[in-house]
């Protein structure tokens, strides 16, 4: 084993949240030991949010050029899911390459002392304050010691048991970006965002019928029943069907092609058979390997790193990101990567406050939410108001000639305080960060009355709501009634 090197801070895990978390301990000129098992990024760049992105945005471009109703026609437009997925690549690589970029210039002290040194292999602790980093080509294990360390090792997509992953017929979302061609048929197992999108992806692109397995009695049930309608709505538009309140019996690759078999209510009489699978059920954190026992870190009851907040339950050494049983989003795994350095250090950060993050499902329509839903509010007994307005009534919409879906804003029954937002149409997240910001601050109704919006634009919408529970829309419910402009509580 080569000689210990000795760092202020070791970060295990180059993904959103590692990499923040590094550049941030830089900044406070630290010497910094950054851990990365495969590539820099993660799945925040390929595997999962920038690559999937890149994908859902490529297949809108697809479909909208398909559209013959908006005065012109393009003709003999050709798509190849190869050639495609060379698209997303060069996103992937382009992002990465900006990440790498930085890291080497890091690796040389800076004016405040600050370094990054970044190792590629697979770390382990040995103590709670050393760790090995063992090459995946094999190789000489390095052993390296630090003061304080963050675990930000990510997540992977779960397999249920008694699926056989392939990666060939029956894939996970590693996978799927990796196919030759546009699948003649494809069940998707998992109804939820990651299955939704996926869905939507080939719904858009045409070339696949889409089948999408769902233990529900509608899709997305952690949203309110009107944003899933209009995205199921869309799904049925575009093909896709949904095998509702049905669950999976089995599935096994057969024959050159993919046979399964659901139970429940809603099934279909089976055996069924496609050409590929897509098994999305959600994440695991990625912890086994670590030696967390050996550095005094707990696991929590459901899978992931126990915390509280970021802290684990050895006072030197944080957990962020998907690694932890919290929210698997990009920008809660960077704000959390942030957090913990400055909370290591002394900075006294305020506290992250979840209620206000905002999010983005990217489906057809494209979702976006910031705070409470109507479900939330009526589980959590948080009385409530809430302002609906249809986007065939925002300028901004009608110009695009894409006027379905709608914007709905939450606020407290008494006092307006706001509470939560969510828009379903294109552009949606426009509208969410000023929204969740005003969140974070308290702020009421009148603050989004009073504030001056650009024109045309989506959060005109927003604004909107908020009139139209202070009773001063523009457009007014009695011309329209419930179907474009709706007040509700609960």
């Amino acid at each position: 084993m080569s000689e210990v090197a000795r760092y202020d801070v070791c970060v295990i895990g180059a993904g959103p949240a590692g990499f923040a978390a590094a550049v941030r301990a830089h900044d406070l000129g630290k010497r910094v030991l950054l851990v990365e098992r495969r590539r820099v990024g993660g799945a925040g760049v390929e595997w999962g949010a920038l690559s999937s992105k890149t994908l859902w945005h490529l297949s809108n471009d697809y479909a909208l050029a398909c559209r013959t109703d908006r005065g012109f026609r393009a003709r003999e437009i050709e798509v190849r899911f190869r050639d495609v997925a060379a698209t997303v690549q060069a996103a992937v690589s382009e992002r990465r390459e900006l990440m790498t970029r930085q890291l080497a210039c890091l690796g040389e002290p800076g004016p405040g002392g600050g370094v990054v040194h970044l190792r590629y292999g697979a770390a382990r602790f040995l103590s709670p304050h050393a760790v090995e980093i063992a090459p995946e080509g094999g190789g000489r294990p390095e052993r390296h010691e630090a003061e304080r360390f963050v675990v930000a090792t990510g997540s992977r997509p779960r397999v249920p048991a008694g699926i056989e992953v392939d990666g060939e017929r029956v894939m996970t979302s590693d996978q799927i970006e990796g196919l030759a061609d546009f699948p003649e048929s494809l069940v998707i197992v998992g109804a939820g965002v990651i299955g939704c999108e996926y869905a939507t992806i080939f719904g858009n692109f045409g070339r696949t019928r889409a089948f999408l397995i769902d233990r529900q009695p509608r899709i997305l049930p952690f949203e309110d029943d009107d944003v899933a309608a209009v995205v199921a709505a869309n799904f049925a538009r575009m093909g896709v069907t949904v095998h509702r309140e049905s669950t999976l019996g089995s599935l096994r690759a057969a024959g050159g092609a993919v046979e399964y078999v659901l139970k429940g209510p809603g099934a279909p009489p089976g055996p069924l058979r496609v050409e590929r699978a897509l098994v999305a059920v959600g994440r695991v954190p990625n912890v086994e390997g670590l030696g967390l026992e050996a550095a005094g870190v707990a696991l929590a009851a459901g899978g992931g790193v126990a915390v509280e907040g970021t802290r684990t339950g050895a006072p030197h050494i944080y957990a962020v990101g998907d690694v932890t049983p919290d929210l698997s989003l990009v920008n809660v795994a960077e704000l959390e990567g942030r957090h913990a350095v400055e909370l290591m250090y002394g900075l006294n950060p305020p506290p992250i406050h979840y209620e206000a993050l905002s999010a983005i499902m990217f489906l057809s329509p494209e979702v976006a939410s910031v705070g409470l839903n109507e479900t939330q509010a009526r589980q959590r007994g948080v009385p409530y108001r809430c302002g609906v307005v249809s986007n065939r009534l925002i300028g901004r919409n009608v110009a695009m000639r894409q006027t379905g879906g709608f914007i709905k804003l939450l606020a407290a029954r008494e006092g307006g305080r706001l509470l939560g937002l969510r828009v379903v149409g294109p552009q949606a997240s426009a509208a969410a960060q000023g929204v969740a910001f005003l969140i974070e601050q308290g702020a009421t109704l009148e603050a989004i009355d009073h504030c001056v919006h650009p024109h045309p634009a989506i959060t005109e919408g927003v604004q909107e709501c908020a009139r139209l529970m202070l009773g001063k829309s523009v457009f007014k419910p009695a011309v329209f009634g419930p179907e474009l402009l709706r007040v509700g509580e609960g």
